[in-house]
């Protein structure tokens, strides 16, 4: 097993090189590490199948869901690289430029971030994503994944190191971490010269860990407790549309809906449609859903606990709360909110801009399912994770996230 330190110090070496790498070149790469991936499809599937053998017995079935591939999920991890080569270079573009009254001419321009490390849970696809956006914004990318599905990642990598091998590039720029035990995480955290930034992609504890312990700059990628809000001027229809796609859609992800909240105007109406929709009609994974008081006077359910709203299920599970209108929808999400994505389904459009103006989330949506918020959806490619905080990065991060910028000054002998 290769040391971590010493996949770091060669990640750094390769960043020296792919940092210089022309828009041509980076596209030339990511066509051959798509093309390694299709054609590593059998020894990938194969690894997978180990990883799935292995975890069946220690995880939920939508876990085991996250945890799978396909050779259509192989297809799109592919298709997702490809389309990162008709977006733009993201590195070397000019952001600004000032001539000041000495002659000084300041050119503030976008630089690749150097090193980009991801500790990531048991979602195999994010690794052929993470690698690809790295290497399109001029990055190496250390990955660290998940222990379930290390056989999975290995077998990814291997492929795309393939890819870069064949144009004479250093494999390193796309590392697997090999130890999965928390030592390698922990160097990670503090690889102070090593990883110019840290992202985490996984569940609260994960995430908790890099940000209270991390001594890299570290993206705060929060969990995501998703609401979506059906007002009293919804239209029904949509709205069962609407929490029904972002409920049952792929419940194991952060953009899945979480919490829904109901007007009261519309509640009598509304909660009998959306039980015959989330339960009756679903023979297959129904939903179960905690409720308030209110909301189980008027349909069957577990009563909801203290935790229900404050907690990310990632599983059929729905808690549902009656409010008395869009201010206390508001109030709400404040409160319970992790800053992710929020929807309200409304044909009144003051009240739309009220909700849209008193909801401090990184995606807002009007009459729109959350599980849009994702890089792909949003034009960006893939993405590299979905970011709450609000300094550098917001929302999904794509190529323009894993860059940073430097100034360019140029004069003519010019002293102060």
């Amino acid at each position: 097993m290769k040391e971590t330190s010493t996949i770091l110090r060669e990640a750094k070496e390769a960043s020296l090189v792919i940092n210089l790498l022309s828009d041509e070149e980076k596209n030339r790469a990511l066509a051959a590490m798509a093309e390694e991936l299709l054609k590593a499809e059998g020894e990938i599937l194969s690894e997978n199948e180990k990883d799935l053998k292995a975890a069946k017995d220690s995880v939920s079935a939508v876990m085991l869901d996250r945890l799978r591939l396909t050779s259509a999920r192989i297809a799109g991890m592919a298709d997702g690289i490809r389309q990162l080569i008709a977006l733009p270079d993201p590195a070397g573009r000019i952001l600004s430029e000032t001539t000041r009254p000495n002659g000084l001419v300041i050119r503030k321009v976008s630089r690749p971030l150097g090193v980009v490390g991801i500790i990531y849970e048991s979602r195999p696809n994010v690794t052929s994503d993470a690698a690809a956006l790295a290497l399109k914004s001029g990055n190496a990318c250390v990955l660290r994944g998940g222990k379930e599905a290390y056989r999975s990642s290995s077998a990814i990598v291997q492929a795309m190191q393939h890819g870069l091998a064949r144009l004479g590039l250093p494999e390193a720029a796309v590392s697997l971490i090999e130890d999965t035990t928390r030592q390698s995480a922990n160097e990670m955290m503090r690889a102070e010269g090593l990883i110019d930034m840290l992202i985490p992609r996984g569940g609260a504890g994960l995430i908790r860990a890099c940000v209270e312990n991390a001594t890299v700059p570290c993206i705060h990628t929060g969990t995501g407790i998703c609401h979506v809000y059906v007002d009293g001027a919804a239209d029904v229809e949509k709205a069962l549309a609407i929490v029904h796609n972002a409920k049952t859609s792929r419940p194991s992800v952060c953009n899945a809906c979480e919490v829904c909240l109901v007007s009261k105007e519309i509640a009598p109406v509304f909660l009998p449609r959306l039980y015959e929709k989330l339960v009756t009609e679903r023979e297959e994974n129904p939903v179960a859903l905690r409720l308030c008081p209110e909301a189980g006077r008027i349909i069957p359910g577990e009563p909801a606990g203290e935790a229900d709203f404050d907690t990310e299920f990632l599983d059929y599970i729905l808690a549902v709360r009656v409010v008395e209108n869009v201010k206390e929808a508001c109030r709400h999400i404040r409160a319970h909110s992790t800053g992710h994505s929020e929807a309200i389904v409304t044909e009144n459009n003051e009240t739309a801009a009220y909700f849209t103006s008193h909801v401090d989330s990184a995606a807002v949506y009007v009459n729109a399912s959350t599980r849009f918020t994702d890089g792909g959806e949003f034009g960006l490619g893939c993405e590299m994770g979905i970011s709450t905080q609000k300094l550098h990065a917001r929302g999904p991060m794509g190529l323009e996230e894993l860059c940073t910028y430097q100034y360019i000054v140029t004069g003519n002998g010019t002293v102060r």
